[in-house]
């Protein structure tokens, strides 16, 4: 059955899909079986997803938007689509991973992709890998795919696709994009990108296009990207070169000269996503737009109402109530050195308690020795599967980092979080952070959004 509103398009369906997906009804049994179809959870490289989205034979949008970069690309993102959205333009918006719902991973004019809309995307998908011959997809695969899929039959005039891991070698990287925005470059991910920034930067940069506009939104870009923009002819704007952004009392203004014109826009209102690192991502958002004006003519009160109503859950979130409580899904020292500095700006606590899991893959001794200063008590639980590390791992660490007596271990991050909210006053503050799944389950724990 078909959600409400969703065009069909004239796409040829092959009925010779393998049948093992006949029986699957909902949403989450397709999860699970496209979580079966390759036998590696990350599998790096364009060819089969590319085959299988040539194989489904659907236009790609109008216009389309690929971010990337270490940290800030999904903020920026949701800024994209906010502005977007309320310029009057029918966005499409894809991300991951997501914290609660797997919906949240593909947005239609800021509304999250029903159960039907993802099964018919499913079902496209499993249609054209499947003749003449079966091409294996990745979890991620799929998902880029199925947001592809859904945009082409919502006819939406912009994507914005958020790259999931790299540039060079990603899923989204199959679409030719109008602008490429790589909001910074930093270590993580190291076993698949390269150890240093010069690698992960040459990485990155391949989401760039010849001829087409390229952002890159940090201060020091690496030079292998620079290097990369130059040899394919890509219109480079760096930040505090070819743009900027200026903080005032209580408002900021963007500057910049953008494919030969002079944009200005002045008092504009801080982005309702806190932290101070959002106004880079803002100016990011601000650059690519400004390189995209012929094509998607923007109000300075589109962008100002679109950067008041921007919503990105999860990243430096503060709920209402006392104890305050901070939701972070900050996982790599760049993005904790940001959170580090933000919770330094939210005034006085009598006390900071963490509620705190990684993943083992990640630079656990960099991320605590960055915040530790912030934190009187951790709150310490393991994560569940392959690459989640242990309650006592983790404790090993903070042990390592001075810190003994400084934490208890609970069996759930949701224990957790009861314990630091058991131990703290309403004077206090507790930050949940160093995962999306940790994030995850305390929103869960608390219902929220």
């Amino acid at each position: 059955m078909q959600a409400a509103g969703f065009v069909a398009l004239d796409v040829q369906t092959k009925t010779s899909a393998a049948t093992s997906t006949e029986n699957l009804t909902t949403l989450e049994q397709w999860l699970e079986h496209i979580s079966h179809q390759h036998t590696a959870e990350i599998e790096m490289g364009l060819e089969r997803v590319r085959e299988v989205w040539q194989r489904m034979r659907c236009p790609q949008a109008p216009v389309n938007i690929i971010v990337g970069g270490t940290n800030g690309k999904g903020s920026t993102c949701a800024m994209l689509e906010s502005i977007l959205h309320v310029g009057g333009f029918k966005t499409g918006f894809f991300t991951s991973p997501h914290l609660l719902r797997y919906n949240e991973r593909v947005r239609v004019d800021k509304a999250e992709a029903s159960d039907a809309m993802l099964i018919a995307s499913f079902r496209a998908i499993e249609a054209s890998r499947s003749v003449p011959n079966t091409i294996p997809l990745t979890y991620f695969e799929y998902g880029a795919l199925s947001a592809l899929w859904i945009f082409a039959h919502q006819n939406i005039e912009v994507a914005i696709l958020e790259v999931g891991l790299g540039g060079r070698l990603d899923a989204v990287n199959i679409i030719d994009a109008d602008v490429s925005v790589v909001v910074s470059v930093d270590l993580d991910h190291q076993h698949y990108l390269g150890d240093t920034k010069e690698k992960i930067g040459l990485e990155k940069a391949h989401i760039y296009r010849a001829g087409r506009p390229a952002i890159f939104a940090d201060v020091t870009p690496p030079e292998s990207l620079t290097a990369y923009a130059d040899s394919i002819g890509a219109h480079l704007f760096l930040l505090n070169r070819d743009y900027q952004y200026q903080r005032m009392d209580n408002q900021w203004q963007f500057k910049g000269k953008i494919l030969g014109r002079d944009i200005a826009r002045h008092s504009l209102p801080w982005p309702a996503l806190r932290g101070a690192y959002q106004l880079k991502n803002a100016s990011a958002a601000l650059a690519a737009l400004s390189a995209l004006q012929e094509r998607l003519p923007l109000s300075i009160g589109h962008i100002k109402r679109g950067l008041l109503e921007v919503e990105w859950p999860g990243r430096m979130q503060v709920l209402p109530g006392r104890p305050a409580v901070v939701l972070d899904v900050a996982h790599n020292p760049h993005a904790v050195r940001a959170l580090e500095d933000s919770l330094g700006t939210m005034g006085f606590y009598e006390n900071t308690f963490a509620v705190f899991s990684m993943l083992k893959d990640k630079d656990i001794d960099a991320v605590i020795d960055i915040i530790k200063g912030r934190i009187d008590f951790w709150f310490v639980a393991g994560l569940p599967g392959e690459r989640g590390l242990s309650a006592e791992l983790l404790a090993e660490k903070l042990r390592a980092s001075g810190l003994e007596g400084k934490y208890s271990l609970h069996t759930s991050v949701g224990l957790a979080y009861a314990a630091a909210r058991e131990k703290a006053s309403e004077n206090d503050r507790i930050l949940a952070f160093g995962s999306f799944g940790t994030v995850a389950e305390v929103m869960s724990a608390l219902k929220v959004r």
